[in-house]
Formats: structure tokens, C-alpha cells, sequence
């Protein structure tokens, strides 16, 4: 008979009810709030006027322009320079505060100068005076701000036209009359956005970000209160927390103390055709690693020394913009990379099956789909920023938003891919699926993985010609839902599979813990989404929902490190005990990284910016930059490189494999990592962030301020861990990966495992055997062997 045609029992669930209820009940509640601040970034964010004109009639500038002038600050790149509403990067002024001060300094001159209390009054009401009329879509606005304008066109065509370069752009970057005045038009819309008082309350679109006394914008009472308020709830939210699971062992990570534990050879475990493809991922993954580090590093030479690059006239080939628009990118394109390969070499050990017939073509195909996407993203963003592909620059060139700087044509693929790469996994996974109940972990592994595609896609929604606040609204769908969502999610998945395949947990514990991953998440998370929209011109509702909910995201870091340290000693008593080598002792070091860096980099750094009180001053500055690197280089980029490194150690033969390359490339780039946040990042934004807070947003964020001789010596003290990130950290990683390559096309000793259309095999038995086990259990390692 057949066996494909006898049915089979699905195996129970081995997890409670009461947890799948839970996580789904409260990850339907976080979407729900989500979905209805989106709505409410569509009905109440500041209007774009269909004209703007004087007292007298004449039109200074229209809905036209604005819009015009978003497209030319997204297609030149200015978000990659400066901010807009204190959103993007960090050498080039917030245009939206730059406007503001310049226009107000004008008006007020024009009103008697700072020494007459009734220029200053006069002044203020100017600014906060709300003269739009909804019913024509007009806004009127006083003589003195229209000559304002006229004088900042000139201002911004000296400034963003410059021949001689030296700001960090490339010379000559914006000459055009025409766009440069849609370009001051969009920077006034939103000084008028950050100023004027929203319909029924006393404080503006932004909730009266930038501070800027002038124009009589200070802290709101809501920034303020609920700072207060998410401090609370963070304190009463991780005791309570702590105070429910008792004393470290409610998850039961003691349930193998016991036990023996057998540690196969790497040798002896014989690779699918799909999982030696995953060498050429890998180093793919390690060669885009090395060139963000090193666009990174030039980014961040622009801080230290403007005038060139050691001599060398940079900004003519490679300005601000572009290379900080590649270190973003490619910082999710080679962690993205490798969490592709990583999905792939697991599902054999998954499954103990071969791969179905063509999965290795498949898995090729891929790879060659995300270089496509890579050099194309690449080079269009390159010819965009240098003034080319002028009709086609939104779907060649590039969008222009921070983190989907891409064009929309490699956005589209790029989702492609990511749907492509889930039909993989499916093709590996449906054997084991049709034989799990739907919680359990193969399951929860392929949802993991379908829910990136499908999170990212939401990112094809952000629109050039949008109002800022629903395009900032989508954007950070993908740099917040998806980045420190689902794809935690999925690395918790992904990580609670290895250990359990490694035979130290049991797999109920192992799936406990992603659904308390869910929980945690889900309850702060998603709604913790809101804390990117506090001034970008969201109402005071979001502002409360963000700075109460994003104090939950720092409880499960704190909950899930303590357990990951609980866990790694643990362990570390187990593999004292086994009679075999422990293979993967780098690749688990790399996850004890990923703890330590999760906890200090998303939590302490994140929650210090995520007030909103400290954000009100912050936003865009270093502070913002030292909570990125930490978080994303210590918690995605260390999870990356623990994939990495676990599935090396089956793609190297044994004679080339180096510990000595792994051990430097490990604690280099972790003292490079910490070197760059404690060294550079975080003197750097706490100095500005005083200075915010002393002198101004504006001084604070001015190129006077960023390129004095203090700032200076602490951007040059970052030199010495660049160089010991980029040397000792990513070259070893490189050569590893590439005597993957040189294994993985034939390792010695070892077939690979054929194609087959189902049946299980002893060669796919993985890495552990556990003695003693307890009556009736086995793990997704294989059944254990009793004595």
C-alpha cells in the first residue's frame, strides 16, 4: 500500500488552549488599535492647503508644490541627510525646525526685532494662529511669513545647490528655481504643521514639536503626563511579571537536568542539496556584511571631518546621502540574507526528511533573485541621488523614506522573494505539517516565516506624493512591526528550534516560550508602534497609546534575558556532562550576545528615547543613532551571524574549520559594537541632547554645533573599534564563509542526502541524542534512545 495514501493522526497540541486563546485574543486587540490609529492618521493629520496666500490674495505657494517638493526631498535623498519632522538621518539640519527658526527670526525682525515684547507677541500669535479654512481649502497667511519664504528659497539654493560641496552633498545637488522653491514649500507646509494650533486644542499638529520658544512651542501636558505614566507602567508592568513566574523555573527549563546528553559529530550529519546551497547565502550574507561596514564607516567620517575623505574629494562620487542610504539597506539586505538560509537549513532537521524533488534549483533561483534585487536597489539609489533616472526614479531609483530607500520595483520583488522563500519552506515542511497540530512547533515555524512576507508588503503602501503622516504611518510598518515584531518573532521560533533539535529543552517548554513571546509582544508592541508618530503630526491620542504601550516592549527583553541566561547555564551543565564534543559552543555564545545586546541596545537605549518627554528634545539626534546600532547590529546582526556560525560548522569539513577565526570575529565585533555605543554614540547624544534641552533643537542639530572641536575628538575616537569591527570582526567571518563554499560543494566524507519525495532516513537524525529520556517523549531531533 501506499503510504502516501494512509491517513494520518495529526499530533495533539502540546501546548494549553488557554495560551492560544490569550495570543490570539490580544494580538487581535493590538492590531485592532493599530488599524484605528491609522485611521485616525487619515482623518486628522495636518491638512496640505490647496493654496496658500497673503492677506491681499497673492498665491505664495500650492498643494502642488508641496507635494512636488516632497517628491524632490525623497528623490534627491534629503531624508538620507537630514530629518522632516525629526525623521531621518542626523548631519544635515531637521528641515522642518531649520524652516521654522529662519521664517521666525524673520517675521520677528520684521515685527520690531527680540527687543520689543510686542514683536514677540506678535510673533507667537502669527505662528499659532490658525488660518486655514477647511471649506475652500485656503490658507492665509500674514505678509511677513510670505516675504519669509521668498528669502528662504534663497537660503536653500545656496545651501542645497553649493558648487563647492563641502555640506556632505554631493555639489551642485539642487539647482533647478523650480524645484528648489517646491522644495522650501514643502519645508514651510510642515513648519506650519509643527506651529500652528490644531482645531480645538492648544497645542499644534505635532503636539508642539520642534521647541522652539520663538513661535511659543514647549512640551505639551500629554508629553509630559504620559511620560510619567509609561514610567510607571514599565516598573509595575516587569514586577508584576516577574512576581507571576515565581522563582526562574515556572518555564520548566530544568526538565533535562538529569539527563545525558550525545553530541554528533558535524561530519557525521550527512546535508541535503538545499542546505549545501545555503554556503553561497552565507557568503553572500558576509560579503554584504563587509561593504555596509564599510559605507558605514565613510557615513560616519562625513561627522568627523567634512572638508574630505583623507584628502579625497568624497562627495562627488559617494556624498552623505548615498552612502548612509546603502549602510541602511544593506543592513537589512544581509541580515535578511541570512535569515533566508537559515529557514532553508533548518527544515531538513525539522522534517528528517530529504528535500523534495528541485528544492536545491529552488533555493538557487532565490539567491539569484536577491542579487538582482540587491545590485539593482543599489545602483538605482546610486543614479537617483546623482540626478538620474528622472522619470523613473520612484520605481527605479529610489522612494526616498528612510528604510525603504528602495525603489518600488525592488520593493515589489524584494516581497516577492520573501513569498518565493516560504514556498520553499512549505514544499520541505508539508510532510511534517500534515502530521502537527496547527500549535505546535512546525506550524508555528511556518507562520513565523509567511508573516514577514505579508508584514513587509504593507510597506508597498507608502506614497511619495501621501500626506507625511499616513506615509510615515506605513513606513513604519516595516521599521518597527516588522523589524522588532515579526521578525523577533520568527527568530524566537527559530532559536527555540535549535535548542530544542540540540536536545536540551523539551519542546513544550521550547513552544511556552514563543507563545509568551506572542503575548508579550502583542501587548506592547504592536501598539508601542505609536512611539515613532509622537510629532509627525498623529493627535495627542497617539502620542498616549504609543508612550503607554512602548514600556511594555522593554518587560519581555528584560523577562526572556534573565530566562536566556537561566537557560545558557543550563546548558553549559548538560554539555559538561555529555560524552561528546559540543559542536556549536560560538554559534550559542553569538545568542548569548543577542541576549545581552537585546536587553541594553532595544530595551535600556530604546526605552531612554521612547519617553516622550526625552524624545520631545532627542529626536534626530546620536541618541537615536546609538539605540539603531545597538539594537540592530547587537540583537538582528548577532542572530544573523549565530545562523551563520551554526550552520558553518556543518558546511566546513572538519580539517578547514578555524575556532581561533570564530573567536576573534566574535569578541570583535562585540567590542567594536561596544566601543561604537559607549566610546562615540552615546557621549555624543547625550552632549547634544543638553544641548537640545539648554540652547535649542535648532543649535543642537545645526552643523556649527555638530562639527565643533568636542564633537570632533569624539567622532575620531570611533576609528580605532571601526577598525577592529571591520578587521577582526567581518574579515574572519568572510574566509569562514567562503571555506563553506569550498565544503559545501562536496564535503569529504559525507553524500549528500537525495531528493525524494518523502520517507525518513537515518542520515537526517541531527545533532543530539538524549539518555534517560522521559517515558513517551521526543523531541524535532529525533526519537530518543532509552536505556
Amino acid at each position: 500500500m501506499d503510504a502516501t495514501s494512509v491517513a494520518v493522526t495529526p499530533r495533539r497540541s502540546l501546548i494549553g488552549r488557554g495560551w492560544v486563546q490569550a495570543a490570539a485574543l490580544i494580538s487581535i486587540c493590538g492590531f485592532f488599535v493599530l488599524i484605528l490609529m491609522g485611521f485616525q492618521a487619515y482623518k486628522q493629520g495636518p491638512p496640505v492647503p490647496r493654496q496658500v496666500v497673503t492677506e491681499t490674495g497673492r498665491i505664495v505657494f500650492t498643494e502642488d508644490d508641496v507635494r512636488s517638493g516632497q517628491e524632490v526631498f525623497l528623490r534627491n535623498g534629503l531624508m538620507e541627510y537630514g530629518s522632516i519632522f525629526g525623521h531621518g538621518a542626523y548631519l544635515g539640519p531637521d528641515f522642518t525646525a531649520d524652516f521654522l527658526r529662519r521664517s521666525a527670526v524673520a517675521v520677528l525682525d520684521s515685527y520690531g526685532g527680540p527687543a520689543s515684547d510686542s514683536a514677540v507677541q506678535r510673533t507667537r500669535a502669527d505662528f499659532k494662529s490658525n488660518r486655514y479654512d477647511p471649506g475652500t481649502g485656503t490658507l492665509t497667511i500674514s505678509a511677513a511669513r510670505a516675504a519669509a519664504f521668498e528669502t528662504l528659497i534663497e537660503h536653500y539654493a545656496r545651501t542645497l545647490g553649493n558648487p563647492a560641496g563641502k555640506t556632505g552633498l554631493r555639489p551642485n545637488a539642487i539647482t533647478d528655481p523650480a524645484q528648489v522653491r517646491q522644495l522650501t514649500a514643502y519645508f514651510a507646509w510642515s513648519a506650519w504643521s509643527a506651529s500652528t494650533l490644531r482645531p480645538g486644542t492648544n497645542h499644534s499638529y505635532t503636539n508642539n514639536w520642534p521647541p522652539e520658544p520663538l513661535v511659543g512651542n514647549r512640551p505639551t501636558a500629554d508629553t509630559v503626563v504620559w511620560s510619567v505614566l509609561s514610567l510607571i507602567a514599565l516598573l509595575g508592568g516587569t514586577g508584576a511579571l516577574f512576581a507571576a513566574f515565581g522563582r526562574w523555573n515556572w518555564l520548566g527549563w530544568h526538565g533535562r537536568d538529569q539527563q545525558e546528553l550525545r553530541f554528533r559529530e558535524p561530519l557525521k550529519v550527512r546535508l541535503t542539496g538545499a542546505q549545501r546551497a545555503t554556503a553561497w547565502f552565507f557568503f553572500t550574507m558576509a560579503a554584504l556584511f563587509l561593504v555596509q561596514t564599510l559605507v558605514g564607516a565613510a557615513s560616519e567620517h562625513y561627522r568627523a571631518d567634512l572638508s574630505s575623505f583623507f584628502g579625497i574629494p568624497l562627495e562627488r562620487w559617494l556624498p552623505y546621502n548615498l552612502v548612509r542610504t546603502w549602510h541602511v539597506q544593506l543592513a537589512l539586505l544581509w541580515v535578511s540574507t541570512s535569515f533566508l538560509a537559515a529557514g532553508i537549513f533548518l527544515v531538513p532537521m525539522i522534517t528528517r526528511r530529504p528535500d523534495p524533488k528541485g528544492q536545491a534549483v529552488l533555493a538557487y533561483l532565490l539567491l539569484g533573485a536577491l542579487a538582482v534585487v540587491v545590485v539593482g536597489s543599489l545602483a538605482g539609489e546610486a543614479i537617483g541621488i546623482h540626478g538620474g533616472l528622472t522619470g523613473a526614479w520612484h520605481w527605479l531609483g529610489m522612494q526616498g523614506f528612510e528604510y525603504l530607500d528602495l525603489g518600488k520595483l525592488w520593493q515589489v520583488l524584494l516581497t516577492a522573494g520573501m513569498v518565493f522563500w516560504v514556498a520553499i519552506l512549505w514544499r520541505g515542511l508539508r510532510g511534517r505539517l500534515a502530521t502537527e497540530s496547527r500549535a505546535n512547533m512546525p506550524w508555528m515555524f511556518f507562520f513565523a516565516a509567511l508573516a514577514l512576507p505579508l508584514v513587509y508588503a504593507t510597506g508597498l503602501m507608502a506614497n511619495q506624493r501621501a500626506d507625511f503622516v499616513v506615509t510615515d504611518y506605513w513606513r513604519f510598518m516595516v521599521v518597527h512591526l516588522w523589524v522588532e515584531d515579526f521578525l523577533e518573532l520568527f527568530t524566537t521560533v527559530m532559536v527555540a528550534y535549535v535548542f530544542v533539535l540540540l536536545g536540551v529543552v523539551r519542546e513544550r517548554i521550547a513552544l511556552t516560550v514563543i507563545f509568551l513571546d506572542i503575548v508579550l509582544y502583542s501587548a506592547g508592541g504592536v501598539i508601542g508602534t505609536a512611539h515613532h508618530w509622537y510629532f509627525s503630526g498623529a493627535p495627542a491620542q497617539t502620542l498616549a497609546l504609543g508612550a503607554f504601550f512602548s514600556a511594555f516592549e522593554v518587560i519581555p527583553l528584560t523577562f526572556l534575558t534573565v530566562e536566556a541566561w537561566s537557560f545558557i547555564r543550563l546548558g553549559a551543565r548538560q554539555e559538561a556532562r555529555s560524552a561528546t564534543a559540543f559542536p556549536h559552543r560560538w554559534a550559542v555564545l553569538f545568542l548569548v550576545a543577542v541576549g545581552f545586546w537585546n536587553f541594553l541596545g532595544a530595551g535600556v537605549f530604546g526605552f531612554l528615547i521612547n519617553l516622550p518627554i526625552v524624545s520631545y528634545y532627542e529626536i534626530g539626534t546620536a541618541l537615536t543613532a546609538n539605540h539603531g546600532h545597538a539594537a540592530m547590529m547587537g540583537v538582528y546582526g548577532m542572530l544573523a551571524l549565530g545562523f551563520a556560525v551554526f550552520a558553518l560548522r556543518y558546511l566546513v569539513p572538519a580539517h578547514r574549520w578555524n575556532d581561533n577565526l570564530v573567536r576573534i570575529s566574535f569578541w570583535s565585533l562585540n567590542a567594536g559594537l561596544a566601543w561604537m555605543a559607549f566610546v562615540t554614540l552615546l557621549p555624543l547624544g547625550i552632549m547634544q541632547l543638553y544641548h537640545s534641552v539648554d540652547a535649542g533643537y535648532f543649535e543642537a542639530r545645526s552643523m556649527a554645533f555638530l562639527t565643533n572641536d568636542t564633537n570632533a575628538l569624539f567622532e575620531w575616537l570611533r576609528l580605532p573599534g571601526d577598525v577592529v569591527f571591520i578587521v577582526g570582526g567581518v574579515l574572519p567571518l568572510l574566509w569562514l564563509t567562503f571555506q563553506g563554499l569550498r565544503g559545501g560543494r562536496a564535503a569529504a566524507g559525507r553524500a549528500a542526502v537525495p531528493s525524494s519525495r518523502g520517507g525518513e532516513i537515518a542520515e537526517l537524525m541531527l545533532f543530539t541524542e538524549v539518555e534517560s529520556p522521559e517515558p513517551g517523549e521526543a523531541t524535532a531531533a529525533g526519537e530518543l534512545s532509552g536505556r
